[in-house]
């Protein structure tokens, strides 16, 4: 059975707002590990023989960063596929920089999120959680861009959007983005305010009338692929609800390496 790796990168020195998402992997890996949780996905397959978990990346919340997750992304990838815990969306740009490093192709990117997340400068930081669509574009570093559950468009982000020929779909256009979904080589980018805060309260923004849970899952298991990695983000445990979300970034977690081992038996 094709392993696949399993990297956290705790790191927020570039949210807005709030801080708290450094926290994330850690709150995963132990709502994953606990007494009332299995290591089942869907799909019958066993995380303990699925998962190699590679540890979290030395960070420091310095500059040096950016190339620290490059450096860790490549490693995890060059052996095969990945799945990557935040930390806020931000890390998801060198994680994409880090796939090229091992020499991999660009892959389409299945990204759900109430934001796009493709400003060109947020507040006066490139780098911020608010534009690593933008610096994937750019560089590219994608062979296109599906975005599900957006929700907050404005005249900016919608420009953006049309400049690097994102699709963007809305909770009431869901139906129509599944539709949509890209094939070939694809990597799953999964921001936890995407769903709904009554199914995700734990996250820094949240953002009323998103996705369900069972909606992301779809995603997860519609997507045409292979899917060839993704991440999962932007827990803040500060923010959580008896764990609540952290219980749920793990189950998506399980469900995603499921379907990336499956597609690469």
């Amino acid at each position: 059975m094709t392993r696949v790796a399993l990297l956290g990168l705790p790191t927020d020195q570039h949210s807005s707002f709030l801080r708290g998402a450094a926290k994330g992997p850690g709150a995963i890996r132990a709502a994953m590990r606990s007494p009332h949780a299995h290591m089942i996905a869907t799909n019958g397959l066993d995380m303990d023989a699925v998962l190699d978990d590679r540890g979290d990346a030395p960070l420091r919340e310095d500059a040096g960063d950016f190339e620290r997750m490059v450096a860790a992304a490549a490693e995890a990838f060059r052996d095969g596929p990945a799945v990557v815990l935040g930390g806020d969306h931000a890390v998801t740009y060198p994680v994409l920089a880090g796939i090229a490093a091992a020499g991999r192709a660009p892959p389409q990117i299945v990204h759900i999120d109430a934001h796009s997340d493709l400003y060109d400068d947020f507040e006066g930081d490139p780098l911020s959680h608010a534009s690593p669509f933008a610096r994937i574009m750019e560089r590219g570093l994608a062979a296109g861009l599906t975005q599900l559950g957006i929700r907050t468009p404005n005249a900016h982000l919608t420009a953006q959007a049309e400049r690097f020929g994102a699709k963007v779909f809305s909770p009431e256009t869901h139906a129509e983005g599944l539709a949509a979904l890209p094939a070939g080589p694809t990597y799953i980018s999964i921001d936890l305010d995407g769903l709904d805060p009554a199914f995700a309260p734990g996250v820094a923004h949240h953002e009323p009338g998103g996705l369900t849970t069972r909606e992301v899952l779809e995603v997860i298991w519609k997507t045409p692929g292979p899917v060839i990695g993704g991440d999962v983000v932007e827990l803040n445990p500060d923010r959580d609800i008896h764990d609540m979300t952290a219980t749920l970034a793990a189950k998506l977690l399980k469900e995603l390496a499921a379907r990336i081992a499956a597609d690469h038996r």
